[in-house]
């Protein structure tokens, strides 16, 4: 098969067993056409929360650009596969801006995912700096904690951040994710004055990460 028409059957987000079961071959044939997308630059991969590998396959990983979800997936155990892909070209795009866009989304599980990324924050000023141009400070130091409950190795927010981004106690509250509450997370909610859309159940995926 042409690594054209190999493409056109398996863009998007693949395991073995599915590209076994789309081109219905077995299991060492699914890893030699991967291999030849590979080699030819279409494919991406990183391991899914239950360690087994995921392959994006997509013709802009050919152009080399890094997209705000590649970022994401290298450091979270919950995988997405985005429909809609903003590449970022010429440069990395950093934690600080992957995170504040993922918060923009709105989307449970790219919020989900990107929790793994406060492990990485490192410049807290670019990231006030970009929370409160979008207004979304007060959603990161509510994530940020909730964080901190489920990860290891997450570093202190500085308590400059946290003296400038914390409200006053009559402000309004705020919804991460519209229409969404916890119902475990009540401490964090009420210093934020944000709701937030995850349970205890919702974050096992982090448990075991490293």
């Amino acid at each position: 098969m042409r690594v054209p028409d190999l493409f056109r059957k398996l863009e998007g987000a693949q395991t073995i067993k599915s590209v076994m079961a789309l081109l219905g071959v077995d299991r060492k044939k699914a890893i030699y056409f991967i291999h030849r997308l590979r080699v030819n630059g279409y494919v991406r991969s990183n391991r899914g929360s239950d360690q087994a590998r995921v392959y994006y396959i997509s013709f802009t990983n050919r152009l080399e650009g890094v997209s705000y979800y590649d970022v994401i997936n290298e450091n979270s155990p919950v995988k997405i596969a985005p429909i809609d892909v903003q590449n970022v070209y010429g440069k990395r795009p950093s934690f600080e801006e992957v995170l504040v866009f993922a918060i923009k989304t709105r989307s449970l599980r790219i919020i989900l995912a990107s929790l793994g990324l406060f492990r990485k924050i490192e410049d807290w000023q670019a990231l006030y700096r970009l929370s409160k141009k979008n207004g979304v400070e007060r959603q990161v130091g509510a994530l940020y904690d909730l964080s901190r409950r489920v990860l290891r190795k997450v570093r202190r927010m500085p308590d400059r951040f946290r003296r400038f981004a914390l409200p006053k106690k009559d402000y309004p509250f705020a919804y991460a994710v519209e229409g969404l509450r916890s119902s475990d997370f009540k401490d964090i909610e009420k210093a934020w004055r944000v709701f937030l859309p995850f349970n205890k159940a919702d974050l096992e995926a982090y448990h075991d990460f490293r």
